[in-house]
């Protein structure tokens, strides 16, 4: 006897999310993970003039703006051919930076916590102290986030003009060259930020959190302060955590912050061993999905997003983007698991790509790259380029990759008689929540759900909430 139950509208979710499971003898036997919103930003950019992008994919989502700006700013930058000078590669890390550290912070306090507040874990020796500290809305750490993350993010008005949409990402670099008054402004944004984060997130410096090299070390660090990190940590093992939603073990990165002549975090892929990472494997596959086929699977570049409301089988409109044939998670697991990070892959070789696991990357990630902003902030240099001009052929095409917080981002783009002919966006969580494909593969989170207990008439268990969020969705960038 199969039960279907329906969980969603989610909240403290950017965009629409909506989840089917099948269940059996009290588990769950299927998931089927449902982007229900329609928004049809790849058809709005054909015929437009390329350089339009740079102002229409940054309102894709408000949260990941940059991370759409700067995706379409390298694939303009590879159909000219052209490179940034190094203060604009700076300025672009740093901005890049800004909002995946942001968003990290954001998704670990107000997105993901407050979850454990709820009245299921009520008795549980850390119960009452987390209702207090991570409350949504009345908590203490909401109190103390936002401000440090307003403190942080003013960073933005001095990188980029604005946040979010702004124009300052540019191909051929930053439009908005900083002073020396200002990189020091920027340094003291930093350098406040680092006191929230070793003072309140970790109860330790941002080096020590970077080193610790293994699971057993982490538990042994976790006895030793406080910090809101450690207190995560502590619900982790009274909850099992580090065992709850293992979806594929295969892990993408397409690289992230480009230096001179590598990456601060390298492209790859990572299952059972590191192997490279073929660009021209990925393909989409639009077989559940409410979309024409024009043949299946579709490269991106060549691929359509031609909406349909009737399809036998459809039931996203998400696409389901596959590298050589098989599921793969993207996100700041799979980016250190990749760059080879030995905690993140202790953690996996221990219990493969979990919960706790996903939420210990995105904060080891920030004890990562702050220093790393700190390092590019005294490598600019006033009074040289920070932009070169960009001209494009009329016949020309372009791949644009970056790693944005939730994971790997491309934008491939076609312009033909100097216009854009086709434009094609696959996003972090349209891998991570995409439907199944035509061999019936489910994606990565159907897979993380399956097989968790659930009733088929009580309420569902938290554990279902922990698992979606443990991805961090982005909705609206899935569905472009």
């Amino acid at each position: 006897m199969t039960t279907r139950r329906v969980v969603g509208p989610f909240n403290r979710v950017e965009g629409d999310l909506e989840i089917s499971l099948d269940i059996e003898q009290g588990k769950v036997a299927a998931a089927y993970v449902n982007s229900p919103l329609y928004r049809g930003f790849e058809q709005i950019l054909q015929g437009k003039l390329p350089a339009d992008a740079l102002v229409l994919v940054p309102r894709i989502c408000g949260i990941c703006s940059v991370a759409q700006s700067a995706a379409a700013a390298l694939a303009l930058a590879d159909a000219a051919g052209i490179a940034p000078p190094p203060n604009g590669r700076l300025a672009a890390n740093l901005t890049l930076a800004t909002e995946n550290m942001a968003d990290h912070l954001t998704h670990f306090y107000l997105f993901f916590m407050p979850d454990f507040a709820r009245a299921d874990y009520a008795g549980r020796s850390w119960h009452a102290a987390t209702v207090e500290r991570f409350r949504a809305t009345v908590g203490s750490a909401p109190n103390q986030i936002l401000p440090a993350r307003a403190g942080f993010m003013r960073m933005m008005g001095l990188l980029a003009g604005k946040w979010p949409h702004t124009l300052a990402v540019q191909p051929g670099g930053s439009t908005r060259p900083l002073q020396s008054s200002e990189i020091y402004r920027l340094h003291r944004s930093l350098r406040e930020f680092r006191g929230f984060l070793e003072s309140v997130t970790f109860g330790a410096r941002l080096e020590d959190v970077a080193a610790i090299a293994s699971r057993a070390e982490l538990d042994n660090w976790r006895g030793q302060g406080g910090g809101d990190l450690r207190s995560f940590l502590a619900i982790a093992e009274d909850l099992d955590l580090w065992r709850l939603g293992r979806a594929t073990d295969r892990f993408m990165s397409y690289g992230a912050y480009q230096e001179e002549g590598r990456r601060l975090f390298p492209a790859g892929l990572w299952h059972d061993g590191a192997a490279a990472l073929d660009i021209a494997a990925i393909d989409e596959d639009i077989s559940h999905a409410w979309y024409a086929a024009a043949g299946l699977p579709q490269r991106p570049a060549a691929g359509s997003t031609l909406p349909v409301t009737e399809k036998e089988g459809a039931y996203s409109w998400c696409k389901a983007p596959r590298l050589a044939g098989q599921v793969v998670e993207t996100g700041a697991l799979a980016r250190q698991v990749v760059a080879g990070h030995p905690l993140a892959r202790d953690m996996v070789a221990a219990g493969g790509g979990s919960v706790a696991a996903r939420v210990v990357a995105r904060l080891l990630e920030l004890a990562l790259v702050l220093p790393a902003m700190e390092r590019w902030l005294t490598e600019l240099a006033p009074g040289e380029p920070w932009c070169i001009a960009t001209q494009l052929a009329d016949e020309t095409s372009g791949i644009g990759l970056i790693e944005a917080a939730r994971g790997s981002l491309g934008h491939w783009l076609t312009v033909r008689r100097g216009r854009i002919h086709n434009y094609q966006i696959i996003a972090p969580t349209t891998w991570n929540f995409s439907p199944r494909d035509a061999a019936g593969q489910p994606g990565a989170l159907e897979q993380a759900l399956a097989g968790l207990p659930a009733d088929a008439t009580a309420p569902l268990p938290a554990a279902i909430h922990h698992v979606v969020r443990s991805f961090d969705p982005c909705m609206v960038c899935t569905v472009h």
